[in-house]
């Protein structure tokens, strides 16, 4: 929260440059994005302003929707010149919110010219603009390069948009197009809200596929990549993303849009996350996503994670995420609806719409599950405390992080969800279940266009009370503040199935395995190893942490053997059942140290287990809503 004093100081700022503006939100502000020197990782643009004479302060967005934290990347801004009728002006930062320019408009001036330039590295602040072109492609997120007055609510400014391509390339957005000048397309006036809401996907090797036609409105799915090879999709992934698309309807029972673009950067040279939108994703996966079928399967839960997300996160959102503007600190005490029911939907539309099997889905949930249980860190800090934290937790080390924990509240938040649908499918013996929830709390007001409907912790619960009653407030702040060592798993009972482990990983871990490289023994002897020998991790409590080891130590040998991954697994396999340690030479910051590991249980890797003589809960969750229409 800010102090009373930076309050006092970023009021009078606002106060001073709201007068001559509160006219002025009738006329738009006009930008153009030169996209042309993408390839060289650098942005172009110039906004005309209007304006009235007097003092104005002109902020860049901070608090980016989605990114849940200050993470406007301002570090990236260079060039910035303000002018007025050919004269530059003078501007000056403010000296405490280092988003905001304070500049004098001259008499007789009605409109500013500025120009800027975005350096489209990796940056500092903000995961949204890591890396975010390549020689062949471009995301263009238009809070990175857009200037606007203080004062005002972003969906009381209009912006006139425009963008500058390099020869050749194509692109996807959910704007409007209005009309082209040579290399320049125009886009339908917007809100300064709907147009940072509505980022532009631009590639040399582009490719846009139509998705579940039948329905109104259109979805697409957008896909760039730095070769024109990885633009190939097998027939059966187009099959499970129209059914996604269907599956989704049938779910929320509405729409909230007026068409949907999945924004897709296939690359090895950009950051991979995904990012939602109102009316688009920004979804970003490596290269060969759609050719292999590891990253296929470890990527299954992206695209309905961030297309949930229009219902739940941008429609319906919660109050403290709510601001109106991009300068009001947002809080995220209710992060675990906004990602961790988003998380857990998405996973189960996954599933539902053929995008992965229900076997895998099994897998990555067991994986979930045992990744949540080994928390040592849920014994100092509540599930709640990691949505109150959000916005310093995004891009922390994973070194201990299962000490510190993280943004948990994605995986631990879904097995809450979980508990909670299980549970409502037991109270009505299968006859309502979170599918009412959803047509209820998500499909509010029916068919609309995009907007944001806030709501509370009460409305939760009053929403879940009127699909069953039950003390929801209680059910739910036990799991929220519980401090218990191990994770909350009775959705998993309650479904019919036990987390187990046994010698060999599943599926998706062997994805996860075979993409990464690293050896996972977390479950074993409590380490992540990289190919290389590296520790990526330890966990606080096991036979490794009390052994000895630390994150960034090298293994250089095991048992007087080389370091390999294959090596380790060997190892704690031929320790099952007898008493020897496993002996390591690890190096560390120059330094040698001989470490023992007293460890006799063999290979550990999660799975689920169908508990025999208990109702099949997690199965029935998993069956479409719908069926997919026949040619």
């Amino acid at each position: 929260m800010l102090s009373k004093s930076l309050h006092l100081l970023l009021l009078g700022a606002t106060l001073a440059a709201a007068a001559p503006l509160i006219a002025q939100t009738s006329a738009p502000i006009h930008v153009t994005v030169d996209v042309t020197d993408a390839p060289r990782k650098m942005l172009h643009a110039q906004l005309d302003i209007p304006v009235k004479p007097g003092p104005l302060t002109l902020v860049y967005p901070k608090w980016i929707p989605g990114e849940h934290g200050p993470t406007g990347p301002i570090d990236n801004l260079a060039g910035l010149v303000i002018e007025a009728k050919g004269q530059q002006l003078a501007w000056q930062r403010d000296d405490v919110n280092m988003f905001a320019f304070h500049v004098i408009v001259p008499p007789g001036v009605t409109t500013l010219h500025a120009k800027l330039d975005f350096l489209a590295t990796a940056a500092a602040s903000g995961f949204s603009a890591g890396a975010s072109t390549s020689a062949n492609l471009a995301m263009v997120s238009w809070n990175e390069v857009l200037l606007y007055p203080a004062g005002h609510q972003a969906d009381t400014i209009m912006v006139d948009a425009s963008a500058k391509l390099p020869e050749g390339w194509q692109y996807g957005t959910a704007l409007t197009k209005t009309g082209s000048d040579g290399a320049t397309t125009h886009f339908a006036e917007v809100s300064l809200e709907q147009l940072i809401d509505s980022p532009l996907l631009t590639g040399r090797y582009f490719k846009e596929f139509p998705l579940a036609p039948e329905i109104t409105p259109r979805h697409y799915l957008d896909l760039a990549a730095d070769g024109p090879e990885d633009l190939a999709i097998k027939p059966q992934a187009l099959a499970a993303f129209s059914n996604l698309i269907r599956e989704t309807g049938a779910l929320y029972r509405s729409r909230h849009y007026e068409s949907y673009h999945f924004l897709v950067t296939l690359s090895d040279q950009v950051a991979h996350f995904g990012l939602e939108h109102h009316q688009s994703s920004d979804d970003r996966v490596p290269e060969k996503t759609f050719l292999d079928d590891n990253l296929s399967l470890l990527a299954a839960d992206l695209l309905p994670h961030e297309f949930t997300h229009s219902w739940n996160g941008k429609y319906r959102r919660p109050a403290g995420l709510a601001t109106g503007n991009y300068e009001q600190p947002m809080i995220g005490n209710l992060l675990w609806v906004y990602e961790g029911l988003t998380q857990y939907l998405g996973d189960v539309l996954s599933a539902r719409s053929g995008i992965e099997t229900p076997a895998q889905y099994r897998d990555a949930l067991a994986s979930t599950a045992a990744a949540m249980d080994y928390r040592p860190g849920r014994t100092w800090r509540d599930l709640q405390d990691t949505a109150t934290s959000a916005q310093i937790l995004y891009g922390t080390s994973q070194q201990w992080d299962n000490w510190r924990r993280s943004v948990d509240y994605y995986p631990e938040g879904e097995l809450v969800w979980l508990d909670v649908d299980t549970t409502i499918r037991q109270l009505t013996n299968g006859k309502k279940s979170i599918n009412d929830f959803c047509a209820r709390f998500h499909g509010l007001g029916g068919n609309t266009p995009p907007k944001v409907i806030p709501y509370t912790f009460d409305d939760i619960v009053a929403n879940l009370n009127a699909v069953v009653p039950n003390d929801w407030a209680a059910f739910l702040t036990e799991r929220l503040t519980s401090k218990a060592p191990h994770a909350p798993l009775g959705g998993i009972t309650r479904g019919g199935y036990q987390l187990v482990y046994t010698d060999k990983p599943s599926d998706y871990t062997q994805a996860g395995i075979a993409v990464v490289g690293d050896a996972v023994e977390w479950w074993s002897i409590g380490l992540n190893v990289g190919s290389d020998g590296k520790v990526e991790d330890v966990l606080v409590g096991s036979p490794a942490d009390k052994a000895g080891f630390g994150p960034g130590m090298q293994i250089v040998a095991v048992n007087g053997r080389q370091y390999t991954n294959s090596l380790l697994n060997d190892s704690i396999s031929g320790a099952k059942g007898n008493s020897a340690p496993i002996d390591f030479i690890v190096a560390n910051t120059g330094y040698y140290k001989i470490l023992h590991i007293d460890y006799h249980d063999g290979l550990k890797y999660p799975h689920l287990e169908r508990e025999k003589g208990t109702p099949d809960l997690l199965d029935d969750i998993l069956k479409p809503l719908t069926t997919e229409p026949k040619g």
